[in-house]
Order: structure tokens, then C-alpha cells, then sequence
């Protein structure tokens, strides 16, 4: 599978560590930087990574900032992505089941190193439910994109 990660200059750490596992999963990496600790702007890695996402380069993606939080939002702003904070095993594997969460994203200033490399091997080892609730639900979420696309706030 390839995966694409990247992070603003407070994930780069955490970077290097996750794409060493990614790397011994067997999975090939797309890494979009940062390659230092020098300041950032990480919307510039979250559209970025998002991109290779929704674009189909890659088919899953790991993003990482100081909080997790900021990356997210600017990763949620491109079509077809549903990234998801995590901050344990248990909320990677239900985003991944529930939402079919595509973009595993994580606060480096918040979780250790050790934990962002278990909740990243749980993202990437859980399937996405095939249950019709939780199908019904992303469609949901799909067509709130379609929707936002225009102007009409009714």
C-alpha cells in the first residue's frame, strides 16, 4: 500500500519514527516533508499530503503537527478526505471502522512517540466497516461536501 506522511517542523520527530514503521510494514512511503525542525506552515503539509490522497497517489495518508488539530483542518478542506485526529489505538481503529477515515492525523506535542507509532499500526491494519449504518453515514458526509460547494446555505 502507499501511504504519504508528513508533518510541520513540531512533527518532524514523529515523522521520521512513523515512516520507519511504515517502511517495516512493507508498505512504500510518499514523504511531502517537512525535512527539518526549522518553522513551517503545516496547512502547506496538509493540503499537500490530502492531495496525494484524494488524487490517488496514495491510498492512505499520516500527518503530523504540534497538535494534530490544525493539519486536520486544512487536510478536511480537499475533496474526499476524512482525516481524523487520534490520540490512542482505540480512536484510530473506530475512525478508520466508523468513518472510514482515510488521513490519520496526530499531535506530536500530545502523544508520545511510542503511542503515535501503535495508534498509526492500528490505522493502517483496521479495515473499513462494511455495516450499512456506518456507510450511510460517510455518505452523509460526502454529500455535505457536495453540498458546500456552492454558495446555497439552506
Amino acid at each position: 500500500m502507499k501511504i504519504v506522511i508528513g508533518s510541520d517542523h513540531a512533527g518532524f520527530e514523529h515523522k521520521k519514527k512513523i515512516s520507519e514503521l511504515i517502511a517495516s510494514l512493507g508498505h512504500e512511503i510518499i514523504d511531502i516533508g517537512t525535512d527539518g525542525e526549522n518553522s513551517v506552515d503545516y496547512p502547506d503539509y496538509g493540503e499537500k499530503g490530502a492531495r496525494e490522497v484524494s488524487c490517488g497517489s496514495a491510498e492512505l495518508g499520516v500527518l503530523i503537527c504540534g497538535t494534530g488539530i490544525g493539519i486536520s483542518m486544512a487536510a478536511n478542506k480537499v475533496r474526499g478526505i476524512r482525516a481524523a485526529v487520534c490520540w490512542n489505538e482505540e480512536t484510530a481503529s473506530l475512525t478508520r471502522q466508523h468513518n472510514d477515515a482515510n488521513v490519520l492525523c496526530i499531535g506530536a506535542r500530545f502523544v508520545p512517540i511510542e503511542e503515535a507509532i501503535n495508534i498509526t499500526k492500528v490505522f493502517l491494519d483496521t479495515p473499513a466497516s462494511e455495516d450499512a449504518r456506518h456507510r450511510r453515514r460517510i455518505e452523509k458526509i460526502s454529500s455535505i461536501e457536495e453540498r458546500s460547494r456552492s454558495c446555497d446555505c439552506k
